[in-house]
């Protein structure tokens, strides 16, 4: 059974930072795409940041670019989600996603494609 545990949500102030962790278990974590989306009430879930686990550069969403920063531990079957100079607009419920089509990983991709998630995160950035 294919679990994505999520950890490191929680409550800052405009500017601060939080990291997010995503550790999968049950499946074969290498060359697969994983990564992070964010849903606020009302919106759809958007895609934030994805890598692919094989290698090769990580898609970031134009919102969130040179401020986020998404990396793994393939040791740890785990990605992270470093969160720098965070904006009350980035306030939502962050969950993680994994699908073994790399193809996802170029962004862009609607959200329901992703077969494996995780529970979600709140991220809370007050002004």
């Amino acid at each position: 059974q294919v679990q994505l545990v999520e950890s490191g949500g929680g409550s800052v102030q405009t500017g601060e930072s939080l990291t997010l962790s995503c550790t999968a278990s049950g499946y074969t974590y290498s060359k697969n795409c994983m990564g992070w989306f964010r849903q606020v009430p009302g919106k759809e879930r958007e895609d934030v940041a994805l890598i692919y686990t094989g290698g090769g550069s990580p898609y970031y969403a134009d919102s969130v670019k040179g401020r986020f920063t998404i990396s793994q531990d393939n040791n740890k079957n785990t990605v992270y989600l470093q969160m720098n100079s965070l904006k009350p607009e980035d306030t939502a419920i962050y969950y993680c996603a994994a699908d073994r089509s790399p193809a996802y990983c170029s962004g862009g991709v609607y959200w329901d494609r992703f077969g494996y998630w995780g529970q979600g995160t709140q991220v809370t950035v007050s002004s």
